[in-house]
Order: C-alpha cells, then sequence, then structure tokens
C-alpha cells in the first residue's frame, strides 16, 4: 500500500489543523492505521492509531483530549484532527498502516509508512 501525507503547516499556539493520509493499492480496511511524529533529534514517537474498524481509537498521553483520528474507508484515508496545538507538538509527521489485527505503538511493527508531513507550532 501507498501512503500520501498532507495538511501540515506553519500555525500559532492554540491553532488548529487537520492532517489527511490517503492510502492506494490494497484494501484499506485490512490496516491498522497510526499516526507516528519525530521532533529533530528525537525518536520516531507514537501518536494514535485507529482499529481496521475504526472503533478503539488510541492517543499518546502528551495529545489527548486534543488530537482525534478517523478514518474514512470510502475514501481510504485516515485523518488526524489536531486541536490546541503547541509548540513542543513541532515535528514530522507520518502516518503508518499495519496489516495485522494485532493493536500496537510501537514504529518498528508498522509495514508502510507516508512521506511525512511538517507541523510547526510558533508561540
Amino acid at each position: 500500500v501507498q501512503l500520501q501525507a498532507s495538511g501540515g503547516g506553519l500555525v500559532q499556539a492554540g491553532d488548529s489543523l487537520r492532517l489527511s493520509c490517503t492510502a492506494s493499492g490494497r484494501t484499506f480496511s485490512w490496516y491498522i492505521m497510526a499516526w507516528f511524529r519525530q521532533a529533530p533529534g528525537k525518536e520516531r514517537d507514537f501518536v494514535s492509531l485507529i482499529s481496521r474498524s475504526g472503533g478503539t481509537p488510541s492517543y499518546a498521553d502528551s495529545v489527548k483530549g486534543r488530537f482525534t483520528i478517523s478514518r474514512d474507508s470510502a475514501n481510504n484515508t485516515v485523518y488526524l484532527q489536531m486541536n490546541s496545538l503547541r509548540p513542543e507538538d513541532t515535528a514530522v509527521y507520518y502516518c503508518a498502516a499495519r496489516t495485522s489485527t494485532v493493536i500496537t505503538t510501537r514504529p518498528f511493527m508498522y509495514n508502510y509508512w507516508g512521506q511525512g508531513t511538517l507541523v510547526t507550532v510558533s508561540s
């Protein structure tokens, strides 16, 4: 499957952004979909994931209550709505897909990755 992420940009603290990740090449419903992020000089961290059915969303503690993940199977797209953005949210955001029913937040367990989209939050 090929993943194409978009929606990043430069915003001020407190603003909102919505990231999109569109999948092509295989049946979208086969995949657990997730978002990770990587700040300069840091490791790639889990942000959020959503199960194949669209239920069981999971969030990192740092974004819980501010970010919402959703998926649109008709359009093969997963979204990450990011509200109340903070400077510490600044990172390259990657979408990822996993061909398994087992949910995991470990990035090395994901089979496919998008190219990343940069989110910069100024204070």
